[in-house]
């Protein structure tokens, strides 16, 4: 059998890797990627016959996978995070192994694996609709819990307008103009906030859709935003980013 590991974590995919072999000394491990961007090109040059994937990998998460290419390889899906723990993925015989995993359940996914590929039940199913049905089903975060002087203040998601960093610190500017210091970093915002109304346009910046008040072109790869609160830094989306950009205007 063989199997591709794509996971952002060395520890975690040489410890699957290491489970792996224990339980059947038949299963090659083709590879372990830990991007987005690395699984899209191995998957375009080679076949495998299962893939072990994590949710969040070093470039985001890992639908944007399946985004870009037609995967017809079965999924066991791997995460830290409970959340993502969707029934259709059992139903259909797609398993969801949380973190740690343990060896018994992870034996358990390859016995069902092999019982599907036996079957030949596995080219019937259509797992990227079984992927979207989870990317849909993504429990986003809803509300952050802030300091206000001697106070604690929850804050909807919907109520703010962008998230920014200013002198290495990572802050939210709500729709009424007051702005709060938070305790994540973009990169962990952006994996969890709705990408159907938050976008990361650059670096710096993660605007609500809602907080779009005009939009400028400056030349065919560059865009200016004026958000609402206004902002002091000029905001434009970054050339790596435009494509998509446009694609989210249009959701």
């Amino acid at each position: 059998m063989n199997v591709l590991i794509i996971e952002d974590e060395k520890i975690a995919a040489d410890h699957l890797e290491k489970m792996l072999r224990q339980i059947d000394k038949n299963i090659y491990i083709q590879g372990k990627i830990d991007t987005i961007e690395g699984a899209v090109k191995w998957l375009n040059n080679n076949k495998t016959d299962l893939i072990f994937l994590d949710i969040h990998l070093a470039d985001g998460l890992c639908f944007k996978i399946f985004e870009q290419i037609k995967v017809k390889t079965p999924v066991i899906f791997t995460t830290a995070y409970d959340q993502y723990a969707i029934k259709a993925f059992k139903v259909n015989s797609i398993d969801y192994l949380l973190k740690p995993i343990e060896i018994r359940e992870l034996e358990q996914s390859i016995n069902k694996f092999k019982e599907l590929n036996q079957l030949q039940k596995a080219n019937k199913i259509d797992y990227n609709s079984l992927i979207k049905v989870l990317s849909n089903k993504i429990e986003y975060q809803e509300r952050f819990i802030v300091r206000y002087g001697q106070k604690i203040k929850s804050i909807k998601a919907d109520d703010i307008a962008y998230f920014y960093v200013n002198n290495e610190n990572v802050f939210f500017c709500t729709k009424d103009n007051i702005n709060y210091p938070i305790d994540f970093s973009l990169d962990k915002l952006e994996n969890i906030l709705d990408p159907k109304y938050f976008f990361r346009v650059n670096r710096q910046f993660i605007v609500n859709f809602s907080a779009i008040e005009n939009m400028y072109p400056l030349s065919k790869s560059r865009i200016k935003i004026e958000l609402k609160p206004q902002t002091d830094c000029e905001t434009i989306v970054s050339y790596s980013r435009l494509s998509d950009f446009r694609k989210w205007l249009n959701i």
